[in-house]
């Protein structure tokens, strides 16, 4: 923290004052370097071996509505391929909605995949979603945030 300060800031016993805010700040503690978990080195996923069997997939919303009240899309790639669907959604469907709409869209046009990539929306981590995984028996996997 001193040093960020430092580029803009002075004033006398500056480093001192700043370590003694430290040592009795609850957050700063908790998020000092020295607690945090180094982080692992990025795991390459592996080439899929046929198409539609690894997707990603994501929702897009709060876009401008359709004539059909839809407001979102759910984009669906496959991660061999990167062919991609988009399919016309709206953010108030249900998670039985969303479960029909790709078992019609994805599932009766590809068959079942073996995995899915998403980042960790609700929908994707929901008891629905992830008992209809296990029915299938896809592996479902979480991303971080912004990067399914």
């Amino acid at each position: 923290m001193y040093h960020t300060l430092r580029e803009h800031y002075w004033w006398p016993f500056m480093k001192k004052e700043i370590a003694e805010y430290v040592k009795k700040c609850l957050i700063c503690q908790q998020v000092k370097a020295e607690r945090q978990k180094p982080s692992g080195l990025l795991q390459p996923l592996r080439i899929p071996e046929w198409k539609w069997e690894h997707l990603t997939m994501d929702f897009v919303f709060k876009l401008p509505r359709t004539q059909n009240k839809h407001d979102g899309v759910w984009v669906i790639v496959d991660r061999l391929t990167k062919s991609a669907h988009f399919l016309s959604v709206r953010a108030n469907y249900t998670l039985n909605k969303l479960a029909k709409i790709f078992i019609d869209e994805i599932v009766t046009l590809h068959r079942v995949p073996i995995s899915i990539i998403s980042d960790r929306d609700p929908w994707f981590t929901s008891r629905l979603w992830t008992k209809l995984n296990e029915a299938f028996g896809t592996q479902l996997r979480f991303s971080t945030a912004f990067h399914p």
